[in-house]
């Protein structure tokens, strides 16, 4: 069991802008607009969409509950308001309102030529964020998840459902819910049948569906396998050997080249099938897909990493870390090195993120956290904050166990309920192999620090049998409520509990959640230390393009 993790001062800060930002009421209607602190304005032209920031804020509470796994409530709760925006016109904004051909593929930045769009198409050909609904052969598809293109959609979606199950164990969206279409239709779907169509529609185009209509992104394909992995383990299905037939019949063998030793090449940006062709393949592009390929096939991950940072120069200390034009490549940098335990790379990549991302507590109280990325912006930019928040939670293996090791013990151990939040916050709660609860609690609200609160603690076998721990001294401001809850009385701070039966049996799976020590993780990487020097810096092999500053909140 790993006992040693708690949330951080960064993370909870995070997590209370995350949850004010998804508990203030904004209109995602056709008529209406998102927050201005909703991101759509990172990583143009692919991006910058609000549905991303979505997307990449679920990631950071996976891990969250890894390290309160028996308190995850607010987690549940805010999953259910980034997936219910994401059901709504804005979310879907692109593949609802980009018809036909770019009208502006004559005026693109000149960029994104041999970049982003083929040097031979340049001014005939749509760039990468247009989704072109409407084209020929598929005509114009008003349901944005029962299409044949916006595969994006649907497998993003598709895997914050799959984390909602994981960290709460509800099947609420099992239950049929609607989604925005064309011309103010909807559709209902639920999580079994968007996972399903999916699946079925990866079956029958073995080569992976489309994105924006023509092109085909590991990227994309890559976070949609994720998503069913972790639906298969939570729910009993067997979605998730599409994505294995993909990636050893299609991502290996079309987009990938390697060296007669077995190292990674080169790896594509995207594939158009309606034209045979391959864009931007280089060293650098394994990068952004290996988050969502680590739990999947981590040897192969492992060769997109040390394809890129090779390249790059990042682990080698006689070459300076170079500020990329986007940072959020450097994040994806960090993060992925701490998860796969290179820390001569995490420790360079953390300096530079440390300089360069603009870590800031703000709010009234300083209770809230995010990067700021030197934007000069109202507000964090929420895709490269959330993701970049990963790394202050990501310890080597972290993300793989949460779809190779999920616990799943937790649905059926005592658990934490009726917290106050956002006045008092949980930073650790686990149950630990002899039978007790730990349980942290925090002012998630420094104004409300001291006042009077209470949570609860049901799940319990014997509450007549339990005894209560404040900060190791016995405790008695507690009472039984029911056949398996009790209710503790406390204040708002720092205060650390165990509630323990006396016969030390109160965990029901004992050896349920050993199995994911960290003995279990995956080997650490042996990375080796070429320089690769004369790749470093050539711009039109980054992944991203310049980040401009967001208009809205200038």
């Amino acid at each position: 069991m790993v006992t040693n993790l708690e949330l951080n001062q960064r993370a909870r800060g995070w997590l209370r802008h995350t949850w004010r930002k998804a508990t203030t009421v904004d209109d995602w209607g056709r008529d209406g607009k998102p927050h201005a602190w909703w991101d759509q304005y990172s990583t143009p032209p692919m991006l910058n969409f609000p549905r991303f920031d979505l997307s990449e804020s679920s990631y950071p509470l996976a891990l969250m509950a890894e390290a309160t796994p028996a308190w995850r409530e607010v987690y549940a709760d805010i999953l259910d308001r980034l997936i219910a925006r994401h059901t709504t016109f804005w979310a879907a904004v692109d593949w609802l309102t980009q018809f036909g051909h770019d009208p502006k593929r004559g005026d693109y930045p000149e960029e994104w030529k041999g970049f982003l769009v083929p040097d031979h198409l340049w001014g005939k050909y749509d760039a990468p964020g247009w989704t072109a609904n409407g084209i020929d052969p598929w005509g114009l598809q008003p349901d944005p998840i029962g299409s044949d293109g916006n595969l994006f959609f649907r497998g993003f979606l598709n895997l914050m459902l799959a984390i909602h199950r994981y960290i709460s164990g509800d099947d609420k969206w099992d239950q049929p819910f609607p989604v925005a279409g064309l011309e103010n239709q909807t559709f209902d779907w639920t999580h079994p049948r968007i996972a399903g169509f999916l699946s079925d529609q990866w079956e029958q185009r073995p080569e992976g569906p489309h994105c924006e209509n023509t092109k085909i992104w590991p990227f994309c394909l890559s976070a949609a396998g994720l998503g069913l992995q972790l639906t298969d383990k939570t729910t009993g299905s067997a979605h998730h050997w599409v994505f294995d037939r993909w990636l050893e019949e299609t991502l290996k063998k079309r987009y990938m080249s390697f060296t007669e030793d077995g190292r990674m090449q080169t790896m594509a940006l995207y594939y158009d099938p309606e034209i045979d062709h391959l864009q931007s393949p280089n060293p650098l592009m394994g990068l952004a897909p290996c988050w969502y390929v680590i739990p999947q096939d981590r040897p192969l991950a492992e060769l997109m990493y040390q394809a890129a940072v090779t390249t790059l120069g990042w682990n080698n200390p006689a070459i300076p870390v170079t500020r990329p034009p986007d940072l959020r490549f450097l994040t994806m940098g960090l993060v992925l090195a701490q998860e796969l335990g290179d820390s001569v790379t995490a420790a360079r990549l953390r300096e530079s993120v440390e300089d360069w991302c603009e870590p800031r507590f703000f709010g009234d109280d300083s209770d809230e956290f995010g990067f700021w990325f030197q934007l000069g912006e109202a507000h964090p930019r929420g895709q490269m904050s959330a993701f970049l928040l990963l790394g202050e939670l990501v310890e080597e293996g972290s993300w793989w166990r949460v779809f190779n090791e999920p616990n799943l013990a937790k649905f059926d151990q005592p658990e934490v309920v009726g917290v106050d939040y956002p006045k008092i916050g949980i930073s650790r709660a686990f149950n630990d192999d002899g039978g007790v609860l730990h349980v942290t609690t925090y002012a998630a609200t420094a104004a409300h620090r001291g006042e009077p609160t209470s949570f609860r603690v049901r799940k319990l076998r014997s509450p007549a049998a339990v005894t209560v721990r404040c900060n190791g001294e016995q405790f008695d401001r507690w009472r039984s409520i029911g056949p398996d809850e009790i209710e503790i009385d406390t204040t708002i701070d720092r205060n650390s509990f165990e509630v323990l039966t006396r016969n030390g049996t109160e965990s029901k799976a004992k050896g349920a959640d050993a199995s994911r020590s960290k003995a279990s993780a995956p080997t650490k990487l042996d990375l080796p230390r070429e320089s690769g020097a004369s790749a470093i810096r050539d711009a039109g092999l980054l992944i991203v393009s310049g980040g401009g500053t967001c208009p809205c909140c200038a």
